[in-house]
């Protein structure tokens, strides 16, 4: 099987220190492995999408000699896709209507929602999936494996909102399949969310890819470094400092006369000495502690 990566950005706002991290071992961990490397801007969220950002996410890659192969997919443009895989999960009886809020089932993800039970108007309604209590396991390449039943840890989740905006969990899982996505290189904030992926990959009869977790890049308080914390943009003019920091982030040992070289050569030697074992379990944003 062919290795195909990819890295996903959400464009509500500049790349920082820790998202190109994710990049950066992500396209390394492809290139390593004579593979592709596919960019797809997840942007269904439209409020969450901030003007000019999928153009500076995109040179900012470049900036960073992150050129990805094909052309970029963008999720808004892929609503008939989520339809047709939630169309398919209706007709398993995987799916109901819920009239429900959030809270209900954040507070207690054993929540016994009426909603299932009883057939509720399609006016202002979400559409949950039905889990079932059973027990996933997950192997990953950088963390430890976990099982999850998540009837009981996490309940009946979300796959297409009241707004009418498909979730996260559907259309990663329909566009990595779309693209042919072998391996998932990612930040470990997404760790406890992907058997939620795997279980709607066995329902749509999809591949389930290799998953490697990052551990987070956090800031001087322990954060995890993010546009919500307010993290950094990077300062792309500063592109040769700020790869060689991430590749050191990342456990890589760059040599140290390559350190203010060229992006493309400290790219090329990383590859060819790309080891994702060595990324250590913990990383710190080097901004925060100058």
């Amino acid at each position: 099987m062919s290795y195909i990566g990819r890295f996903a950005p959400t464009p509500s706002g500049d790349l920082h220190f820790g998202s190109l991290s994710a990049a950066v071992a992500s396209y390394l961990d492809a290139k390593a492995n004579e593979g592709s490397w596919l960019v797809r801007i997840e942007d269904l969220d439209t409020l969450r999408v901030a003007a000019g950002s999928v153009d500076s996410i995109l040179s900012c890659l470049e900036t960073f000699g992150l050129h990805w192969d094909g052309r970029v997919i963008y999720q808004s443009q892929r609503q008939d896709a989520y339809e047709e895989a939630l169309s398919k999960l209706q007709q398993q009886g995987h799916t109901y209507r819920c009239s429900c809020t959030r809270s209900k089932f954040k507070t207690n993800p054993q929540y016994k929602c009426p909603c299932a039970t009883y057939r509720v108007s399609a006016d202002q309604t979400s559409v949950r999936v039905r889990l079932p209590h059973q027990n996933i396991t997950i192997s990953d390449v950088i963390m430890a494996d976990q099982t999850q039943n998540m009837a009981l840890e996490v309940g009946d989740f979300v796959v297409r909102r009241k707004d009418l905006i498909y979730a996260y969990q559907l259309a990663v899982v329909v566009d990595d399949a779309h693209q042919k996505v072998s391996h998932v290189v990612r930040g470990s904030d997404l760790y406890d969310q992907t058997p939620r992926q795997v279980w709607l990959q066995s329902c749509l009869g999809f591949q389930t890819p290799s998953y490697s977790h990052l551990p987070i890049i956090t800031n001087r308080q322990g954060q995890k470094l993010s546009k919500q914390n307010l993290a950094a943009a990077l300062d792309v003019s500063q592109a040769p400092r700020l790869l060689s920091q991430v590749l050191e982030r990342l456990g890589q040992n760059l040599p140290h006369s390559l350190h203010a070289a060229p992006v493309q050569e400290q790219l090329a030697y990383a590859a060819q000495h790309w080891n994702i074992q060595q990324i250590p379990k913990l990383m710190q944003d080097p901004i925060a502690f100058v």
